[in-house]
């Protein structure tokens, strides 16, 4: 089942031509993200103990329609791929039933002290169910 965060369209996320800006999609999805993740016991804080942390390594957004203020929003977010040192996580932004747009990132989990691409920890993998 996935991850489901809710959003409100505030009037700051409003760009010139009167709907959401592509870069407020693009917060959403990673603040869905880092919420799902927090929801599995790996907080911001957890994985600067550990010394180590997903990081984007590459997003692919597709917007389908606009958002605007005051709407309230559903980012639906889940695990779609895990593997070695990477995982894929896919993710939905919808109005009610309709949705929005949807994303495909690519995370690379990192030893934060060296800055590289490490193998993802059995405990840190256990804690997110893949839905492909």
């Amino acid at each position: 089942m996935p991850f489901l965060f809710a959003v409100a369209v505030a009037p700051a996320d409003i760009d010139d031509l009167g709907h959401a800006s592509n870069l407020v999609y693009l917060r959403w999805v990673q603040e869905a993200a880092r919420a799902h993740s927090t929801a599995c016991g790996l907080g911001r804080e957890d994985y600067l103990a550990r010394g180590e942390a997903f990081v984007v390594r590459r997003h692919e957004i597709d917007y389908l329609r606009p958002a605007f203020a005051g709407d309230q929003l559903t980012v639906e977010t889940r695990v779609a791929e895990m593997g070695r040192a990477s995982s894929l996580r896919k993710t939905r932004i919808l109005r009610g039933a309709e949705v929005l747009a949807t994303a495909a990132t690519d995370w690379a989990y990192i030893d934060l002290g060296r800055g590289r691409a490490i193998r993802i920890p059995e405990d840190v993998r256990a804690r997110f169910p893949v839905e492909p």
